[in-house]
């Protein structure tokens, strides 16, 4: 099969970065003939034809506008048997909403800011330009095939939007078995924790996620300082304004509980290192950092706003937040996660088992075999 994906640059490290890195090897592996659709900062990747869009930098609605330009005029020059976006663009036979609905998580932030802050959202030219293209993927005469990659992402698209069910199919995304898993315990635990300066005794729970504030750092610090547990650590990986939430942190007197890291390419290692994984999200339509988890034995504190939540069972492998803004439930939950110890490991490592690549691309195969006829 000639296959285009169409996707902003990944690397082999974050959570949708990988999961798409994943996902294009394995149709690699066997044996389609897959083109890439990104921009210059895309990495060559073996047995990938990656086609470079020229596309403007700044100011973020340029990018936006010209990103689905350039993929809608590239695709054009060739003809494929299908085309598969990643992103809000023109022109695909099968849209993979692997980051929800935009307007989705408008309304979530919203609900965050003052009546000024919610007129400059909506004005703002960016979210327009989204919505605008998001609005044109999911009308009736629209992308003939949605990918949710999760029942929660599925229901906001039919709530929003009206979209029947046989037009939106749920193919939850795949996880390395082999680079995350309970072994990395045993090999990397000892050293990682020295080099993070972590007492080889301490409980430590990982948050891994850029965007902070919709993944939920700010009432995680104050669920941490809630359990009033000098000898917990919490360890925050990604990118974003830290300023605030250490400012938070201080206020609360956790600053010296809490380890700050920017994204790195050998987060296998942290996993390792760590007891519990936190990601109290505001939104998010899946957060592969609850596979990663589950698949290297680590129960997990999961919000029932993330899509992630649908692979957690609670009390088994993990705790998932009704209200993953209530600090006090939080707390709640950090001490479930460390009164389980290690018991909760093997269901962790089991719950994960079924998300692999190969499963991933069976069934999106499914979804293509589905499409008209061109």
């Amino acid at each position: 099969m000639k296959l285009a994906i169409i996707c902003r640059p990944f690397v082999f490290h974050g959570g949708i970065e990988t999961a798409t890195a994943g996902l294009v090897t394995q149709f690699v592996r066997q044996g389609h003939e897959v083109h890439l659709f990104s921009t210059a900062g895309q990495q060559e990747m073996p047995g990938v034809r990656l086609h470079r869009l020229k596309v403007l930098a700044v100011p973020s609605l340029a990018r936006i506008l010209s990103f689905a330009l350039a993929a809608r005029a590239a695709l054009s020059r060739e003809s494929f048997d299908v085309v598969q976006s990643h992103e809000r663009t023109l022109g695909q036979d099968i849209y993979r909403a692997g980051e929800g609905c935009h307007r989705a998580y408008l309304e979530v932030k919203a609900r965050r800011l003052g009546p000024l802050g919610r007129v400059a959202l909506r004005a703002n030219p960016s979210h327009r330009a989204l919505l605008c293209l998001e609005r044109r993927i999911f009308s009736p005469a629209g992308t003939e095939r949605i990918v949710a990659i999760s029942r929660l992402g599925k229901a906001e698209i039919h709530h929003l939007y009206g979209l029947p069910d046989s037009r939106v199919t749920v193919v939850y995304n795949g996880v390395d078995q082999t680079r995350f898993h309970p072994a990395n315990r045993e090999i990397y635990r000892a050293e990682t924790r020295e080099a993070l300066g972590l007492g080889q005794a301490a409980w430590v729970v990982l948050f891994v996620g850029s965007g902070f504030e919709r993944k939920g750092l700010g009432p995680l610090v104050e669920g941490l300082a809630l359990a009033r547990d000098g000898e917990s650590r919490l360890v925050v990986v990604g990118k974003g304004d830290r300023t605030p939430y250490r400012r938070l942190a201080s206020r609360l007197g956790v600053a010296d509980q809490v380890v700050w890291l920017a994204p790195r390419p050998d987060v296998e290692r942290l996993y390792a290192a760590a007891d519990a994984v936190a990601l109290p999200a505001l939104y998010e339509p899946f957060g592969n950092v609850h596979l990663e988890a589950l698949a290297s034995g680590l129960p997990v504190l999961a919000s029932s706003r993330a899509g992630g939540a649908e692979v957690v069972s609670h009390g088994k492998n993990g705790w998932i937040l009704d209200d993953p803004e209530n600090a006090r439930e939080i707390r709640e939950g950090l001490e479930g996660l460390r009164q389980a110890g290690d018991r909760w490991r093997d269901t962790a490592r089991a719950a994960a088992l079924p998300f692999t690549y190969e499963a991933q691309v069976r069934s999106l195969l499914g979804v293509f075999r589905s499409l008209r006829p061109r």
